[in-house]
């Protein structure tokens, strides 16, 4: 059964890669829509965001793919901390959106699960020994940091 976890695990990993690599070409792809008005694949911009917001939210998105692919790749022992900030970030916006500018049917339904999506992947990036190999161990749960001795 161990080995069935490490190939699910090996294999949850390289699903965040993927979606940090569609984050990344995703808001890339806002931008450049945002700012020159060409969208070579669909339109990205939502018409009921003021432009401001607008502006945040491809950052946000952009910053998240980013910073897991650099920290992935280059084994930056604080990827964790700064993808759990992202997300927070990143539900903080889409809460904003949910209520006070969308529309449709679904946006409350879309909100949980993608704020579910930012506590697993979350969980998993400080939990699983795949992503403790991979960036170090950032803290331990229920540690007493030690101090050193003053003689």
């Amino acid at each position: 059964m161990p080995r069935v976890w490490q190939v699910l695990s090996q294999g949850f990993s390289y699903l965040i890669v993927f979606a940090s690599i569609i984050m990344l070409g995703w808001g890339l792809l806002g931008f450049l829509e945002y700012f020159t008005g060409l969208a070579p694949l669909m339109p990205l911009q939502n018409p009921t965001f003021p432009g401001g917001t607008q502006v945040v939210h491809w950052v946000l998105i952009t910053l998240s793919g980013a910073t897991f692919l650099a920290g992935y790749f280059l084994r930056w022992r604080y990827t964790p901390i700064a993808m759990l900030v992202l997300f927070a970030s990143l539900a903080t916006m889409c809460a904003i959106q949910t209520f006070d500018f969308l529309e449709n049917p679904d946006r409350y339904r879309n909100f949980v699960m993608e704020c579910i999506n930012y506590i697993i992947v979350s969980t998993y990036l400080f939990r699983s020994n795949r992503m403790r190999d991979r960036f170090g161990q950032v803290a331990m749960v229920g540690a007493v940091p030690s101090s050193p001795q003053i003689v």
